[in-house]
């Protein structure tokens, strides 16, 4: 872990009265991403009675469709574009998980709208494989368009985070519901690839600064950013009004959309009204 970074990192806090504190890396240990440790993983995932498991950041390995295959699993993978629509579909995935650049987390660069329809006419002469819209889905609306292109269904994500039960700090939620949907940028400067997450001053501090070091490669940065961002959160659970600024999590464009803080039930309830009333609408306009 280059000490240039570390020190940036260091000083970054610094400035806004918080105190990083390090986890010691072992070499010795396996790392993040770790192949042996990924398959182990996955061994345990298939010994529960799991519905789906889905793969990100690449072509899943054989052993996961293999495993998939034996156990009755469906194998889900994310993609971001046509070519990797491809290979995912000639590696023998069950399900694709089409994900436009407007998503939380790592994506690409071209929109869901455009994404979908191109993945499923690239698909179709190859063979029939369901395609889950993703990247940007946060109403009923959207889900019902996103079928209307032939999608399957939809795939979402950052429209949970704003629920009471979501993983997130309540600072964090209110900062989105406070939040644009330009205030979605893609940045390395949480896991050394473009990821969508909320600006803040970390992302300003590793994009923006002329001092800063520039994002470390995939897992590298992440481990740098691990440890701040529990330094982080820490604080401004603690009172430190400053930490606020430098708060932030992976979500997508869709923040925009985001107006309150909801139980994960009341989500649900609302995309099942306004997909019906979206269906409602087309059918109307087809009745014309």
């Amino acid at each position: 872990m280059p000490q240039e970074h570390r020190k940036y990192t260091r000083e970054l806090l610094r400035k806004y009265d918080i105190e990083l504190t390090t986890t010691e890396v072992d070499d010795n240990q396996p790392q993040p991403f770790d192949a042996e440790t990924a398959l182990e993983l996955l061994r345990v995932s298939f010994n529960h009675p799991i519905r789906l498991i889905a793969n990100a950041l690449g072509v899943p390995p054989k052993a996961m469709i293999e495993m998939g295959k034996k156990h009755n699993v469906p194998v889900a993978a994310l993609v971001g574009a046509k070519e990797h629509a491809l290979r995912q579909v000639a590696a023998g995935v069950d399900i694709l998980v089409v994900q436009g650049t407007e998503a939380g987390g790592h994506c690409g660069e071209v929109s869901t709208m455009v994404l979908v329809p191109e993945v499923i006419k690239a698909i179709k002469p190859i063979r029939d494989v369901p395609v889950l819209a993703a990247g940007g889905i946060m109403t009923g609306r959207q889900m019902a368009a996103c079928m209307a292109m032939g999608a399957a269904g939809a795939w979402t994500g950052s429209v949970w985070l704003a629920t009471v039960e979501s993983e997130t700090s309540e600072i964090f939620r209110e900062k989105m519901i406070a939040a644009s949907s330009r205030d979605a940028i893609r940045s390395k400067g949480r896991t050394g690839k473009p990821a969508r997450q909320l600006r803040s001053v970390w992302t300003d501090a590793w994009d923006r600064a002329p001092e800063s070091p520039g994002a470390l490669p995939m897992p590298l940065q992440s481990i740098i950013s691990r440890d701040a961002f529990h330094a982080i959160d820490r604080a401004a659970a603690a009172g430190n009004a400053r930490a606020r600024d430098l708060v932030s999590y992976f979500v997508g464009q869709g923040v925009g959309l985001i107006d309150s803080v909801k139980s994960a039930g009341a989500v649900v309830q609302e995309f099942k009204e306004e997909f019906a009333e979206a269906v409602e609408h087309m059918n109307a306009l087809v009745a014309e």
